[in-house]
């Protein structure tokens, strides 16, 4: 299966990605929502037991689609960076690393609710942080999934997942795009990052991701 499903939403195409993230190929801009950095090392400070290398992980994902794909901007949907204990040394160091892989990249993070709590990424990263919406073509870009008056909304926040059931009491949750009449909620780019799931409205649709592959529930 392909690794992306393109769409055509409020007239432009959209690739939705099965590593959690939108293509906007007009606009040569990958979408990222809720990647939430340093989530981990937030909860190690707090005597915790949660996985290492959650960080390193993130920036390879990041890093193999901004090769696969003709990025020439990229954008985050908000919660860049978990909580203030996120500027921990080495969740920085792997993201300036990671920032100097990719110099010419234009970097813009709308404020999440977690960002207003973590505070903006350092200076060195060099990220434009702007309050939402940012608009771009017919979409406008959130965090939070509001409405918009006069354009499609893309946003995350939510983190949505869905539960897919087979025979046997077989249950799968993974994590979902959630396309709706006037927004649609990205899933959570981070690991160890959790999900809420959705229960399915009239004219909506679901597409979920996993191993490698995206498709229509």
């Amino acid at each position: 299966m392909k690794p992306y499903i393109a769409l055509q939403l409020a007239g432009a195409e959209l690739w939705l990605l099965a590593d959690k993230a939108i293509f906007y190929p007009a606009e040569r801009a990958l979408l990222i929502a809720d990647a939430h950095f340093g989530k981990a090392a937030a909860y190690r400070r707090l005597g915790q037991p949660v996985p290492h290398g959650t960080t390193d992980d993130n920036v390879r994902r990041l890093d193999a689609m901004l090769n696969a794909y003709d990025c020439q901007q990229l954008i985050f949907l908000g919660d860049f960076l978990h909580a203030p204990e996120s500027h921990a040394a080495a969740t920085l160091a792997a993201l300036q690393a990671w920032r100097e892989r990719h110099p010419s990249l234009a970097i813009t993070l709308i404020r999440g609710n977690h960002d207003k709590r973590a505070g903006d990424p350092p200076g060195e990263l060099r990220i434009e942080v702007v309050p939402e919406p940012l608009l771009l073509g017919p979409f406008a870009l959130q965090h939070e999934p509001d409405p918009h008056p006069s354009h499609y909304v893309l946003a995350g926040h939510v983190h949505p997942a869905y539960r897919l059931y087979g025979k046997g009491r077989q249950r799968l949750r993974l994590p979902c795009f959630y396309l709706q009449q006037d927004v649609c909620l990205l899933p959570a780019f981070g690991a160890f990052t959790g999900g809420m799931n959705i229960e399915r409205q009239e004219n909506s649709r679901v597409y979920v991701v996993g191993e490698g592959a995206v498709w229509e529930v």
